[in-house]
């Protein structure tokens, strides 16, 4: 699964216009802020690689960002401990979570609310010099399917394809979806996200149980090549406006030699991001996998074994970045044993005796609390030489 369980999508056969925007997007009322923060002046853009070249954060999902409270609650937490950072749900399969200048993006916002004061809180977090990432589901997009059918992934009918929860997805290699998803991330990087993070950038897993998927537009394009040349592209755009580009990928892609079914390859993706994120969640390897008998049982020697092997993978590369890679931990408890402080801190010892300083914490309910005394008061280089 992709280190989310949420989408976006579109679908009247409206065509999703390209164009992005610059001016930013009106405020609407109500302030989900801590504390009184001064309004960004527009354009004002955060040095990530000077301010944040480690970054530890939380992800938060689409109805913890809507609701003040949580969000108090959440930069509370980040304000006392090493986290320096908030992955916002922005883009996910119930629309868009906040409120776009451009009126052909609006058309895809969904119908679950959006974040009522994004500017607002956006000062809010730079004011507690906490960086906002804006998570992006980019394939797995039902809402965009749903109004523009005609760029899904069809049936050799012809008819839309749906994945085993009756959920239709875009088309990777269909270059209208693409330049949605580029114009939603610059008009976000412009409001003020120092990273946009994409999700779902992968082709849907073909199940034989389910039909066929048919791709309109491959023109014998590669499942890797046409994910690593999104990826391009949009890094490219976004490094313009001083943000990076990162993705969310299987944590099977650290150890895999080849792609994966799903399109998903090391050596094509870590070359055309800022950062990768593994989702090497130890709950998600069968027993057996890296050795281990019990993987989920094991989180320092899963999160090690698997980033070690993706550091060796970027030397390859000549990557040698400590914070490249930047895992997803597992904040959540999926089978046995439950999942506290202990394996929180077990992982992100994986993580740095790997070589590498960041990570990002996966609760699906953004539910931290449980785990707090696993965070450090204060953020302190870790990794390991």
């Amino acid at each position: 699964m992709s280190a989310g369980s949420v989408t976006s999508s579109t679908d009247s056969g409206t065509t999703i216009a390209p164009t992005p925007v610059t001016t930013a997007p009106a405020a609407p009322t109500g302030t989900p802020s801590v504390t009184p923060a001064p309004m960004t002046p527009p354009g004002a853009r955060i040095d990530v690689d000077k301010e944040f070249p480690v970054v530890r954060a939380l992800y938060v999902n689409r109805f913890a960002a809507q609701s003040s409270k949580r969000m108090r609650q959440i930069i509370q937490i980040a304000d006392a401990t090493e986290i320096n950072a908030l992955v916002l749900d922005l883009k996910d399969e119930f629309g868009l979570n906040y409120t776009p200048s451009n009126p052909e993006f609006a058309k895809n916002a969904g119908t679950s609310g959006t974040i009522r004061n994004l500017p607002a809180l956006l000062d809010t977090l730079r004011a507690h010099h906490i960086l906002p990432i804006a998570r992006m589901v980019v394939f797995k997009d039902s809402v965009t399917a749903r109004l523009n059918p005609s760029h899904t992934i069809r049936r050799p009918d012809g008819s839309v394809w749906r994945d085993k929860k009756g959920l239709a997805w875009v088309n990777p290699y269909d270059r209208t979806i693409w330049a949605y998803n580029m114009g939603v991330a610059e008009e976000l990087a412009r409001m003020g996200f120092g990273e946009i993070q994409f999700d779902y950038i992968r082709f849907p897993e073909p199940y034989p149980s389910l039909p066929t998927q048919i791709f309109p537009g491959t023109k014998g394009e590669s499942k890797p090549d046409a994910l690593a040349a999104f990826l391009k592209e949009v890094n490219g755009r976004l490094d313009k406006l001083g943000a990076r580009t990162t993705a969310d990928i299987f944590g099977l892609v650290t150890t895999v030699g080849g792609p994966l079914e799903v399109g998903q390859q090391w050596e094509k993706i870590s070359p055309v991001v800022d950062v990768v994120l593994p989702m090497v969640y130890p709950s998600h390897y069968p027993r057996g996998d890296l050795g281990l008998a019990s993987p989920n049982a094991e989180p320092y020697k899963v999160l090690n074994i698997a980033l070690s092997r993706a550091r060796q993978r970027d030397q390859k590369l000549g990557i040698t970045g400590v914070g490249h890679v930047r895992p997803w931990l597992q904040a959540f408890t999926l089978g046995k044993p439950v999942y506290g402080p202990a394996e929180i801190e077990a992982q992100k010892k994986g993580a740095y005796d790997a070589g590498y300083d960041g990570w990002v914490l996966w609760s699906p309910g953004s539910k931290y609390e449980p785990f707090l005394p696993a965070l450090e008061k204060t953020m302190e280089r870790r990794a390991k030489k």
